[in-house]
């Protein structure tokens, strides 16, 4: 009982109320039943909400309340000294590394515009985490194009779904439906993926917005801004109207910079996605991170206008790719020799070998105690120096022995805290909210692994 009088108690306090005197168990019982009957339940005649078009239940008394005032709670805003200060890193980057260090170059294979057109619009909307990357698909299509006719995949969505080897992977029933859907846009429009550029007068924007309202193509923001990235990135189209436009592919990496950098805030950490029914919290910081990455590139475009990228989108790639997966991850491994006589740290989890005793030509092994991100560390330049972007072939960064954005972040001084990204749970599905509600004289309820 006692991290139940704890919390009972901590919350009070908070409130200023007093607590006559201590909670037991009886109480504890109608205190959690009322929490869950708040939260998690709904009862007859409790309203409905209109999203994706749709009436839906509330899911409780909470979900009303967390639709009505999510923003006003969370209260996310940017601030404008951190993202001048981001602005001018991104600068001095592309300084010293011209625009390379903002594009992705896919290997294509040596195929046309048209046919990476074609493969990127179909795999784009495949794109959950563990999907395939570009080379794996263009190798496919070298092997057989037909694999990639519009037609063949409206009729035969899950053979495509197999030939592309994606099947395995998670939520084949939304992949089934988004790739008959993606092909019969081309198939009603007569043209094909390439053509969009024309149709719409080489407008992006036009194009996105197009994409955007074709429900059930699985074209979503981040999708499509990725798509659209990509054919200006490789020059499949060229002279685009409007493509400052488009924002940065808003994810959970991007997000995670957002906030650790702090060019974007909220009144209080963001909260689990139990809470967040109906994934308001997690719509509204997507949004806020692209409102702040576009700032960034605003503020960078205003002071230097002749040395900037093209659009804000181009920023995705490295905040991404570079910072958030590779730089901003617990890469920097504490291990503990199994005398128990000393710690390292090393830049791989894979080890096994006590590397002080080895260098001692002694043989030991040694136990991984923790993770913890190489910019919180003064040696954290042994995970930097290892990076593909610092160390590999071509690499983008050569010679830095910490983040870039670690000027800002100032994660080693006692105010940082390392804040993480919304998780979002699916609105529909098996195990999404259609499943999750129940009547509070029923019991159950809720979500399923």
């Amino acid at each position: 009982m006692d991290s139940f009088n704890n919390f009972f108690n901590s919350l009070l306090q908070e409130l200023n109320i007093p607590l006559e005197q201590e909670i037991q168990i009886t109480q504890a019982k109608q205190i959690i039943s009322k929490i869950n009957q708040y939260f998690y339940t709904n009862y007859d005649q409790i309203g409905c909400t209109f999203i994706l078009d749709e009436e839906y239940e509330y899911i409780s008394e909470f979900h009303k309340f967390w639709e009505k005032f999510h923003r006003e709670i969370l209260n996310p805003h940017i601030d404008l000294m951190k993202c001048e200060r981001i602005a001018d890193v991104l600068h001095d980057i592309y300084l010293k590394k011209g625009k390379n260090a903002f594009y992705e170059l896919y290997n294509t294979n040596n195929l046309k515009p048209a046919e990476i057109c074609k493969i990127r619009y179909f795999s784009a909307s495949q794109e959950f985490r563990g999907t395939r990357n570009f080379q794996n698909y263009s190798s496919v299509y070298k092997s057989d194009p037909s694999i990639f006719d519009k037609k063949n995949i409206f009729e035969n969505p899950e053979d495509f779904l197999k030939n592309i080897n994606i099947t395995s992977l998670s939520q084949n029933d939304k992949r089934v439906k988004y790739a008959q859907i993606a092909a019969q846009i081309l198939i009603e429009k007569n043209f094909e993926p390439f053509d969009l550029f024309s149709h719409f007068g080489k407008d992006v924007v036009k194009i996105r917005d197009f994409l955007l309202s074709s429900r059930g193509s699985g074209f979503g923001n981040k999708k499509t801004d990725m798509f659209i990235r990509d054919m200006i990135v490789l020059n499949v189209w060229s002279d685009p109207i409007n493509f400052d436009k488009i924002d940065v592919a808003s994810d959970i990496n991007t997000i995670k910079v957002a906030l650790r950098t702090g060019i974007l805030k909220t009144d209080i950490p963001l909260l689990s996605s139990f809470l967040d029914i109906f994934c308001y919290q997690y719509s509204l910081i997507d949004e806020m991170n692209a409102l702040s990455w576009r700032t960034v590139w605003t503020i960078w475009k205003n002071k230097y206008p002749t040395e900037v990228i093209q659009s804000p989108c181009l920023i995705d790639y490295f905040v991404y790719r570079v910072i958030g997966k590779d730089f901003c991850n617990e890469k920097l491994c504490i291990f503990e020799c199994e005398s128990h006589q000393h710690q390292f740290k090393w830049h791989s989890s894979r080890n096994k070998t006590c590397q002080i005793c080895y260098k001692k030509q002694q043989k030991n092994k040694a136990n991984l105690i923790k993770k913890i991100l190489p910019c919180t560390d003064n040696e954290g330049y042994i995970v930097i120096e290892k990076s593909e972007f610092v160390a590999g072939v071509d690499s983008l960064l050569i010679g830095i022995k910490e983040c870039p954005f670690a000027v800002v972040c100032e994660p080693r001084s006692p105010n940082y805290r390392k804040l993480n990204p919304p998780k979002s749970i699916s609105i529909l599905g098996q195990t999404g909210w259609n499943s999750a509600r129940t009547h509070y004289t029923e019991g159950g309820g809720g979500l399923m692994a």
